[in-house]
């Protein structure tokens, strides 16, 4: 097999602390020119978009220069452009530093703040704000953690390292703990380990539980209860890493984690600037040993899941988030 030559540099700065688009001509195609190409496949970006901004000179090739509006079409060539950035209701909470040296940094992500750029959340994330805040344009994400769960999450400094970090997750040689907040069930019998078979369709907001081979794997255990108030503080300790894996093994045992809007059914949306009552789910505890130092690394999340530490905020809806 054929392998890519490895795109070159991009030619655009970072703006607000996001990458420019990246596109790539494919190596066949019946385009005459390079604008009928991104007609053809920014299809989103509206009529004449395209056309205005390669009249404006906002299309760059490879050496930086502006993409003539009549530039022929070059198979396997790139050209790169800014997006247009949406308008973003402001994610009103800290993003505290954790941890950082010359490899990594970690940050304790507040409720609500996505990781990385992706669909209408692009300069509100934990990535953009980092590179901005820190002044490190080279950072990365090496993992994720859905928009509406707090706590740890990891970034690596130099590119050339990211693929090292990456691995660490991929092959499950992180230790990784989660709180949750839910309802106390006394006749369910814990710890338990929960194995299913998770599938999440593109398009679809939730993932569900199949038949066949399972392909997650969580242990939960239970931490303390408020039998008055029918709830649990919980530990779970995931072995994989499914989409919405803790939550839908949750959900499946009858224990939907307090705040979820999408299990076990899917709630009504709400508006952009609505930060009450966050889903209770908290990435509690990261350990691993650094792949490039052989540093032990075990970190901490600071936060607390504000049904348990504020109950009566939380039923009011005046939690912090």
């Amino acid at each position: 097999m054929r392998r890519r030559t490895p795109a070159p540099p991009a030619p655009l700065p970072q703006r607000a602390g996001v990458d420019p688009v990246r596109v790539r001509l494919p190596a066949e195609g019946l385009w005459d020119t390079v604008r009928d190409y991104l007609v053809a496949r920014l299809t989103g970006a509206g009529p004449g978009v395209i056309d205005a901004m390669l009249a404006a000179g906002l299309i760059v090739g490879a050496d930086g220069r502006p993409v003539r509006p009549d530039a022929a079409y070059a198979p396997g060539a790139y050209v790169w452009f800014h997006r247009e950035l949406p308008a973003e209701v402001p994610v009103p909470f800290p993003l505290p530093v954790v941890y950082r040296d010359e490899h990594l940094v970690v940050v304790d992500k507040p409720h609500f703040l996505a990781t990385t750029p992706r669909g209408s959340h692009v300069t509100e994330t934990a990535l953009a704000r980092l590179r901005r805040d820190l002044g490190v344009p080279t950072l990365s994400a090496a993992h994720r953690l859905d928009r509406l769960t707090a706590g740890l999450v990891l970034f690596t400094v130099r590119p050339a390292e990211r693929g090292a970090y990456q691995t660490l997750f991929r092959d499950r040689l992180v230790r990784k703990e989660y709180e949750a907040v839910a309802p106390y069930d006394p006749g369910l019998t814990l710890p338990r380990t929960v194995r299913s078979r998770i599938v999440k369709e593109r398009g679809s907001l939730t993932a569900r539980e199949v038949g066949g081979a399972p392909n997650a794997v969580t242990r939960i255990e239970l931490l303390e209860t408020r039998a008055g108030a029918g709830l649990a503080r919980y530990r779970l300790l995931p072995a994989t890493g499914q989409t919405h894996q803790l939550r839908v093994h949750l959900s499946a045992l009858g224990l939907p984690i307090l705040g979820d809007p999408l299990y076990p059914e899917v709630a009504p949306p709400t508006s952009p600037d609505d930060f009450q009552r966050p889903l209770q789910l908290l990435a509690r505890e990261l350990e691993f040993t650094d792949p490039v130092t052989g540093t032990p690394h075990r970190f901490r999340s600071g936060r607390t899941l504000d049904a348990w530490s504020s109950p009566d905020a939380w039923a009011t809806g005046t939690a912090a988030g």
